[in-house]
């Protein structure tokens, strides 16, 4: 049985991530979206273990303190982190994953697995990508420029990735993930 594949989506916030994911769970058969767990508050329209699996702080020191996590990293004031166990069961089974996760993440990731493949998605212009923080109007302008902050060096590490897919039109740039992921099962 074919073993699947480890896909790591991952970029600044704001750029398209999660829209992206939702497309290529919907556009390709077999690919399975990993849940991360975070210890920050769901944002309206979020649920507990579809979005993310919502955790305290202490139960997600105990998960990593047990070496549960195949990444984990605190990320805008939250901690992060992908159960290894559940990426594992799904390879196992045969099914291609994606895991959509921050830059810090990706680098244990691919230094844990590297045959995963890493694909950075990036925003047109910061300009641009200031522009669909604010319309989403989920920050405070203090967590705004935190998050610009952040995005100038996660943007820095684009280079150290497989792939870099620019999104500057959503529709471009899920058929490009899609035929990105089909790739790499011929």
């Amino acid at each position: 049985m074919r073993r699947g594949r480890l896909f790591i989506l991952s970029g600044p916030s704001g750029v398209g991530k999660g829209t992206l994911r939702e497309r290529a769970l919907k556009d390709v058969e077999g690919l399975i979206y990993s849940i991360s767990c975070t210890t920050r508050s769901p944002r309206p329209g979020e649920r507990d273990g579809v979005e993310y699996r919502f955790v305290s702080e202490a139960d997600f020191k105990r998960r990593v303190q047990e070496g549960l996590f195949l990444e984990h990293a605190r990320v805008h004031d939250a901690c992060y982190g992908t159960l290894r166990a559940d990426v594992e069961r799904e390879l196992d089974a045969g099914n291609d994953v994606l895991l959509e996760i921050d830059v810090q993440g990706a680098k244990q990731v691919r230094s844990r697995l590297p045959d995963a493949i890493s694909i950075f998605v990036a925003p047109p212009s910061l300009e641009e990508l200031e522009r669909r923080l604010r319309n989403r109007q989920t920050e405070s302008d203090d967590e705004l420029r935190h998050r610009l902050a952040n995005a100038e060096m996660e943007m820095e590490q684009e280079g150290t990735y497989d792939r870099i897919l620019v999104n500057d039109d959503l529709d471009d740039a899920s058929a490009e993930l899609r035929r990105l992921i089909l790739s790499y099962r011929e």
